[in-house]
């Protein structure tokens, strides 16, 4: 139930559902029981225009606009929310290096990124800085025409397995001014990962510690000027946001499917699940949360893309309702399978597990509250 939609948003919609069935879909509960990432299918996605989505097609991009970007993740997240969810942070840290790289950096960088020849991850947290990005302690001191790099990063998607690392740094005072972006290349000396993380979900991609350790970086490689990478990394959070929201989305979507087809077919007390009213309700109301979520979703994206001035506000808000919503639906349809919902192989619970970080990523629901607040606040 998606209205409003041209025919070529259709179109885009069906073709990222398609490629979702045909390559993620069957190999997803494989994926996570193996933790094996799978950068040959994200490369097939790449070849599609999926991994360079909102880079302008100048820089070699498919030059789409936000609300395409959260009709491909949420297909993509019917396969499997991991790699949606991945693929969503390699194309946040493209534009990033299309939106704020100089022309040198975008020649350099983007033919690789939008091919995913090269792989990209996003390093802001840190051990003692998640919330409270602005206090992070990454120092990049100035030495001739490089910046040398201490300190480490934490919970970094694909570290060890990616090429580039847009990381942001301290190159001067406390707080928000002081923070730089740079774009840290695999084999740089000083540069080191730690062990792949065990974690409840999102096995399909690796999670470790980036550490920088003396790690010389060259000045050419910073995005902007010094002093604007907090800027930079909050502007990606805005479209971030909006794109784990709709990896929620179409995990949530696919774990109400899976419900509906068991329901169908499961038989108890005499008829159908499906034939029980109090059970009718709850898919109903499964339903309008997801309606509803979408809905919503897609307003926050075009402002997003309308480069509104409550676009931050409305990016805030879809994420904390729609991971909320969607994590409940997931966990709803898990209910519904009973006992069979709990086992691997019918796929629900490793949705469950995958959505429930998504209320803690690129900004935890309780941060999404605190810039809706001031918002409001502000505002009056």
């Amino acid at each position: 139930m998606q209205f409003g939609l041209d025919e070529d948003q259709t179109a885009i919609r069906d073709m990222a559902a398609a490629f979702a069935a045909d390559h993620i879909a069957p190999h997803a509960i494989e994926w996570d029981e193996t933790k094996h990432f799978p950068i040959g299918t994200l490369r097939e996605a790449a070849a599609l225009g999926m991994a360079g989505i909102y880079v302008r097609e100048e820089s070699g991009g498919t030059g789409l606009g936000r609300i395409e970007a959260a009709l491909i993740f949420e297909a993509l997240a019917q396969g499997c929310p991991t790699v949606s969810a991945f693929l969503s942070i390699h194309n946040m840290c493209a534009w990033m290096i299309d939106a704020y790289g100089s022309d040198e950096q975008r020649a350099r960088f983007l033919p690789g990124l939008t091919a995913m020849d090269t792989i990209a991850s996003y390093c802001l947290t840190e051990p003692g800085s998640g919330s409270d990005a602005a206090s992070l302690r990454t120092r990049a001191e100035r030495d001739g025409d490089h910046y040398v790099l201490t300190g480490e990063k934490q919970f970094i998607s694909g570290a060890g397995a990616s090429d580039l690392y847009v990381c942001m740094v301290r190159t001067g005072e406390p707080g928000p001014k002081g923070i730089s972006a740079v774009v840290v290349e695999k084999d740089t000396p000083g540069l080191s990962f730690g062990a792949n993380e065990r974690k409840m979900g999102w096995n399909a991609q690796p999670t470790r510690a980036v550490r920088f350790d003396g790690c010389r970086v060259p000045v050419a490689n910073r995005l902007g000027a010094e002093g604007e990478g907090f800027r930079i990394a909050m502007s990606g959070l805005d479209g971030g946001r909006i794109n784990i929201a709709a990896c929620s989305l179409g995990g949530a979507q696919a774990a109400l499917d899976k419900a509906l087809a068991y329901m169908g077919d499961r038989r108890a007390f005499g008829g159908k699940l499906t034939d029980f009213q109090a059970l009718q309700f709850r898919l109903a109301d499964m339903q309008t949360a997801l309606t509803v979520s979408r809905t919503f979703l897609h307003h926050a994206a075009r402002a997003l893309d309308a480069k509104a001035p409550e676009a931050t506000q409305l990016c805030a808000m879809a994420k904390r309702h729609v991971t909320d919503a969607a994590f409940e639906v997931a966990n709803q349809a898990l209910q519904l399978h009973g006992g069979y919902g709990y086992l691997a192989e019918y796929g629900i619970e490793k949705i469950v597990r995958d959505l429930r970080v998504h209320q803690i990523l690129e900004g935890t629901n309780e941060i999404m509250r605190v810039i809706i607040a001031r918002a409001l606040i502000g505002g009056r």
